[in-house]
């Protein structure tokens, strides 16, 4: 193939407009399409920044018998002269001028492409994520990565004006507990050990606050080896900071003063701050999960009391500890939905651990319901009374533990709302989740947990009950969520050696289990610790808003599948013996 030569561009494929007719410009680019007219060849060339229309005439034998021979996909130098189009496309910003050729390059050839270069090209994921670099040509994955290289310099910015300092931190450390399962890298050198990928910075952070760095940040990889549930990934990265000398709403306010510039700069959004609060109590209550969609109603009612003393045991037995009965009314979109329609959300709702879900329907008047027969006809007319806002009705009811019934009627809420076609895409609904579990109960290990990390810190009036009553005590914990996604949450850190010590205690951990995995932490702790908080985001799930997609493979350039593979370049893969032998392995 031929090469540049001297020639270098002097335009991008998306920039020329009328007020370049009868300049001589060099354009580099892809073929897009080409289109044979007789005399007369069009080439749509293409480059990261959009589309220029080429025209080649056929009195220039050279170039136009060269550019006879080119398809799609080739990559092409062309020089010509830019003029005013007869036949104007207003469909593209170069529409009003084409460039008429005196001089045609092909870089390079190409194949017939596996899959269409343009947006809606519907091809299956699999085969877009083999040959990721083509799908990348398209420019709706070109513009979400620029968005997102946007996105990174206003973040820097941004904090770089507040006092942060961007300090990267160790990829290869020593294995966590209290969270997903670590990446493991083995060692050569130290024949028999393991680094662990990080989950996240966050001990490293700690460290730099003790090291009285003041304030932290870092856009940084992290890694999960868990199991991929819809738009999580492997590896995935963080906006982490952390913050000295602070309390819970000094990391709140310089986050809101980050969203609100970032919203404002990539989709021309005013965010209003400051952000509204909801306790994690609040948001379990009204709608069942920590991380609620504000963009619609159906907000959960609690009637447990109402059929306490029922009959109808599927409702009076969950009159207990972590159990209740709880519902949502959909008002009057009770219309939309058939006895069909109903099944298919039973079948929905048993996906989250729901044994059935008991129904009650008022259209003019008149009830019919599931469970008619096993109510009285006051329990009836209370359970109605109590969640009823319109004429008609459709109640949704559940009961179960606590938990099944809060994720069942959480889910249900948003299948109906996208249903119903209630969520507005271009709403943002930011609100801040706070006054966390410090704790959360583990059935498999039989103790509480950590909800976050060991090292959040409680709030002060609920110390007194971290040995005696772990349900009570709350965390300095905060999530930001937006659209029923959490985008990012962080804490305040504990840094008093006592309290600190006395939470290990509440968590069972033996001076061994200490010593061995957070023993230079702990050994921190003795020198000067400063009262501190951060924040971490996924970057990757808050590119997801501001591009406006519902995949998150969609902002990342190159994405795993949901089974933690890459369909490019084929990893994970199979190593030689050669190179297990030098990390001192050996496969069963």
């Amino acid at each position: 193939m031929n090469s540049m030569g001297n020639l270098r561009r002097t335009h991008m494929c998306g920039e020329l407009r009328l007020s370049d007719v009868n300049k001589e410009v060099i354009l580099m680019g892809w073929v897009q399409k080409e289109r044979n007219l007789g005399s007369l060849i069009f080439i749509d060339l293409r480059d990261n920044t959009g589309i220029t229309q080429i025209a080649i005439k056929d009195d220039n034998k050279e170039i136009f018998d060269k550019a006879k021979d080119v398809k799609s996909e080739y990559v092409l130098c062309v020089k010509g002269d830019v003029r005013e189009r007869e036949s104007k496309n207003n469909n593209i910003p170069t529409g009003e001028i084409e460039v008429i050729a005196n001089e045609l390059i092909v870089l390079d050839t190409a194949n017939v492409p596996p899959i269409y270069i343009k947006d809606d090209d519907n091809a299956q994921e699999a085969v877009r994520l083999k040959y990721r670099y083509l799908d990348l040509r398209k420019p709706k994955l070109q513009n979400n990565l620029k968005l997102r290289a946007k996105t990174n310099k206003l973040i820097r910015e941004y904090l770089d004006e507040n006092g942060f300092y961007e300090i990267e931190t160790p990829v290869l450390g020593k294995p966590t507990p209290e969270g997903a399962r670590d990446y493991l890298v083995a060692s050569r050198v130290n024949e028999h050990r393991f680094y662990a990928l990080p989950q996240s910075p966050q001990l490293m952070k700690q460290l730099l606050m003790i090291s009285g760095m003041d304030r932290y940040y870092q856009i940084v990889k992290c890694f999960r080896d868990e199991d991929l549930r819809a738009n999580r990934q492997p590896e995935f990265t963080q906006v982490d900071m952390e913050m000295s000398f602070v309390d819970q709403e000094d990391v709140m306010t310089i986050n809101e003063g980050l969203i609100k510039k970032l919203f404002k700069e990539i989709r021309g959004i005013d965010i209003p701050t400051p952000i509204k609060r909801m306790t994690y109590s609040e948001a379990m209550e009204r709608y069942g999960c920590d991380k609620p969609d504000l963009r619609f109603g159906f907000e959960l009612k609690n009637i447990t009391e109402l059929v306490k003393d029922s009959e109808f045991k599927v409702f009076s037995s969950c009159n207990e500890k972590n159990k209740s009965v709880r519902c949502i009314n959909i008002g009057n979109y009770e219309s939309e939905y058939s006895r069909k329609k109903i099944d298919k959300l039973e079948k929905f709702v048993k996906e989250y651990g729901a044994k059935g879900l008991s129904w009650i329907r008022v259209h003019d008047g008149e009830i019919q319901s599931s469970i008619k027969k096993f109510l009285s006809d006051e329990e009836l007319n209370s359970i109605i009374e109590s969640t009823k806002e319109d004429e008609n009705a459709l109640i949704f009811i559940l009961a179960d533990k606590n938990d099944v019934v809060f994720n069942g009627l959480s889910a249900l809420r948003n299948r109906i709302a996208r249903d119903m076609n209630l969520v507005d895409n271009d709403t943002f609904e930011f609100v801040w989740i706070v006054d966390f579990p410090l704790f959360e109960y583990d059935e498999e290990e039989n103790r509480f947990v950590a909800m976050h990390h060991p090292f959040t810190m409680p709030k002060e009036e609920d110390i007194q009950y971290l040995l005696t009553d772990k349900e009570k005590v709350r965390a300095k914990a905060y999530d930001i969520v937006c659209n029923g996604d959490e985008i990012g949450g962080g804490s305040i850190r504990i840094n008093n050696s006592d309290l600190q010590k006395k939470m290990f205690e509440a968590l069972e951990l033996t001076e061994e289990m200490i010593e061995n995995k957070f023993g230079f932490f702990v050994e921190a702790f003795n020198y000067g610790t400063p009262p501190h908080g951060g924040l971490a985001y996924g970057m990757d799930r808050l590119m997801m808003l501001l591009v406006g997609t519902d995949n998150i493979k969609d902002v990342i350039a190159f994405p795993k599948t949901q089974s933690a593979t890459d369909l490019l370049t084929g990893a994970p893969t199979n190593v030689d013996e050669k190179q297990l032998k030098e990390i001192h392995i050996k496969l069963d």
